[in-house]
């Protein structure tokens, strides 16, 4: 699986090649330093560590440090792992690039939603409440949550009020509109979770893989070939007739 982290920065609108509108999300995606490689024969797995946005060594703890300085890296505020099958020409400190992906590609976007307190049962259940005239005390209350004679407790997994939000999140099959590379940005459609700013972590989708290979920043980006778009057999057959039907403009008439 290749993947990178980074942050969103918010969402805008582009327009495809046929001039239909779309509502994209732009992501910050990389430069993310290697900071380790882990392998089957000593950790049990195989994954990359990457980090992303680098901030000051005051900010670190000297386990950190050390850990950073190993592959002579910055210190990073987001590190992260991602399982990969293919370590081929990786190496900790050197760095990976949003070329990684391609315009056409799906990706899923792992990040964490935004947090909205404690919230009663109609808002975060959507439950529609009592009565709230006539001097009924129920309201938008849970009412009752369990039996008395049996089983004599609350059953587990009653919804109830509680923290909303604050949650990891995954959004799956986002499909890559636009990528700029010198910007280190990608555009994807559709709505990422989390505020802008939050950070996020970029996979390739695990429901539409594709073979690839970890590319380094100076590559060029990969082009795909996309699916020519299809028009129904009837809508071109109606265009067709509608066009022949169609008669020439007569000339203006000519002042006397």
């Amino acid at each position: 699986m290749i993947g990178l982290l980074g942050k969103k920065v918010g969402m805008t609108q582009i327009f495809d090649r046929d001039g239909k509108r779309l509502p994209v999300t732009v992501l910050e995606a990389g430069p993310c330093s290697i900071l380790q490689l882990k392998k089957k024969e000593t950790d049990g797995y195989q994954a990359i560590q990457l980090g992303f946005d680098s901030k000051k060594e005051s900010r670190s703890n000297r386990a950190e440090l050390g850990h950073f300085k190993k592959v002579q890296a910055a210190p990073k505020r987001f590190v992260r792992e991602i399982r990969t099958e293919n370590l081929e020409g990786l190496e900790p400190g050197k760095e990976l690039d949003v070329n990684n992906f391609s315009v056409g590609d799906y990706v899923d976007v792992i990040g964490t939603s935004i947090g909205k307190g404690f919230q009663g049962v109609v808002k975060k259940h959507n439950f529609t409440g009592g009565e709230r005239g006539h001097g009924s005390m129920f309201g938008r209350v849970a009412g009752s949550i369990g039996a008395s004679s049996f089983p004599s407790r609350v059953v587990k997994g009653m919804r109830m009020p509680g923290q909303m939000g604050n949650e990891r999140f995954t959004v799956q099959n986002l499909r890559v509109e636009k990528i700029d590379v010198e910007n280190h940005l990608m555009a994807v459609q559709g709505a990422v979770p989390g505020s802008e700013n939050g950070y996020v972590i970029i996979c390739e989708a695990i429901k539409k893989p594709r073979p690839r290979k970890w590319k380094f920043p100076g590559e060029p980006l990969e082009e795909l070939k996309l699916p020519e778009k299809k028009v129904p057999v009837a809508k071109a057959k109606k265009a067709a007739e509608a066009a022949a039907k169609k008669k020439p403009a007569a000339p203006p008439a000519k002042k006397k």
